[in-house]
């Protein structure tokens, strides 16, 4: 799969324009169990990849990757900049514009390992690795109707957050409070590979 300049400028603004458009959502579910900052600070880090996006496009993937990393670290703020930036910049680490799923597949599980370190978290911790990493797993089988199961198992992984007691981030001072609700990381997570998986549809 080749991902040229006007794939990338179309993958940047689609991922920008989610998170943007939800970030309603993800401040009332961050409200419930965190700060209330989630969907601000996710908007304000994307508005900044969107106004940057021709610019960002521009470059290799890999680099171009690696600059949506360091805009979301630089404004998004909080624990979700650290995070998602380090999830663009490791992705850009090894991937070039000629991509095969074995390729993407490698530098997203190595993506998540970094957020995993990053974080000091893993699955079942009611964190993004949460939708991560099932998200890797349908990666690594491949197959028809591979965008149409990333999206579907991105928003079950976040639904399934729902009932998780929070052991990681701010949730996790609330307890057995934090139960009955969706991670708001999980769920901007979520947001983003399925508009990465849409993105796929019309380029593949």
């Amino acid at each position: 799969m080749m991902i040229d300049r006007q794939a990338r400028k179309l993958l940047f603004e689609t991922v920008a324009q989610r998170v943007i458009a939800s970030a309603d959502e993800l401040t009332d579910l961050d409200r419930a169990i965190g700060d209330g900052d989630h969907g601000t600070n996710m908007r304000r880090g994307f508005e900044a990849v969107l106004a940057e996006v021709d610019e960002l496009s521009a470059k290799n993937l890999g680099a171009s990757l690696k600059g949506v990393g360091t805009t979301l670290v630089m404004k998004v703020g909080g624990a979700s900049g650290p995070l998602y930036g380090t999830l663009f910049m490791s992705l850009g680490k090894s991937l070039s514009d000629e991509v095969s799923r074995e390729q993407v597949t490698e530098a997203f599980a190595a993506a998540i390992d970094a957020v995993k370190a990053r974080g000091k978290s893993d699955v079942g911790q009611k964190t993004m690795l949460d939708v991560l990493f099932p998200v890797l797993d349908v990666l690594r089988d491949g197959g028809a109707g591979l965008p149409l199961r990333l999206k579907a198992t991105a928003r079950l992984a976040a639904d399934k957050t729902i009932p998780m007691r929070a052991i990681r981030g701010r949730a996790s001072f609330l307890g057995e409070r934090s139960v009955g609700h969706m991670d708001p990381g999980a769920r901007s997570s979520a947001l983003i590979v399925e508009a990465i998986a849409d993105v796929m549809e019309g380029i593949a």
